[in-house]
């Protein structure tokens, strides 16, 4: 593993549902310029391949657990005190995609997905603030989709709308601690749940929306994860950087 930098040397950076896609490309991208690292997964077994394939040694962390649940998040928060005593960094990424039709959403399926979209980022940063030093850096994951209108997204979409809305609102009341908050809006990504989810048409949909004319990659949203999370963004705080290929604010060339 070769470092591209040496920005997060010797910080200390967690990142919930960091078993694949973007949660475990940003724990290759901050690994590989110096940070220690805990991911985290409710599946161990992946969890464990996670660690595998990151082949960090000593400098990570994978601990099993749910990010919504509030007993595994001071497990959490128990392990990284007992062997870091600080957090520098936090990804909080854990989340699921859920579509359906607004007349179909069920109050099981509404809980479901808020439990995990919305309480797991807010009780995450809750629990682990204690931990976060001085300058520390909030990231949450949110998605393209809180800013514009799509058919069977309402319920997604408003657990992103929250995540993003809760990242301003702390990075006021955290600012005082020196700690900034903002929030990642990807769009169409490839990700292994986009693949499991999207149709061959839909996929080839995807990619005819975006203006760059390709989906974005798990890197694409790693690197801008690790900006904002660096001392590079130090002034930036409140924000939502929008990673998409112009998909929301651009129109394709063969649209137009």
């Amino acid at each position: 593993m070769r470092a591209r930098s040496s920005r997060f040397n010797d910080k200390i950076a967690l990142i919930t549902g960091g078993t694949s896609g973007m949660g475990l490309a940003t724990a290759h991208r901050l690994l590989a310029e110096g940070a220690h690292v805990v991911i985290t997964g409710r599946d161990k077994t992946r969890l464990d391949a996670a660690v595998e394939e990151l082949n960090g040694g000593d400098r990570v962390l994978a601990m099993p657990g749910d990010a919504a649940n509030l007993a595994d998040l001071d497990a959490l928060t128990a392990a990284i005190q007992d062997r870091y005593g600080r957090l520098d960094v936090v990804f909080a990424n854990a989340g699921i995609g859920a579509f359906q039709p607004y007349t179909d959403v069920t109050e099981a399926e509404f809980y479901r997905v808020v439990d995990i979209n919305f309480k797991a980022a807010f009780f995450t940063i809750q629990k682990t603030l204690p931990l976060l030093a001085d300058h520390a850096a909030i990231v949450i994951n949110a998605s393209f989709a809180l800013h514009r209108g799509g058919p069977g997204a309402a319920l997604y979409s408003a657990t992103k709308a929250a995540v993003h809305n809760l990242a301003r609102t702390l990075a006021a009341e955290l600012a005082p601690k020196g700690i900034r908050v903002n929030s990642v809006s990807p769009g169409y990504t490839a990700t292994p749940a986009f693949y499991a989810e999207a149709s061959a048409e839909v996929q080839a949909a995807a990619v005819a929306a975006v203006a760059a004319n390709r989906i974005g990659t798990a890197d694409d949203i790693a690197a801008a994860v690790a900006f904002l999370a660096s001392d590079e963004a130090s002034y930036i705080n409140g924000q939502d950087l929008t990673i998409d290929g112009g998909l929301v604010a651009a129109t394709p060339a063969p649209m137009v």
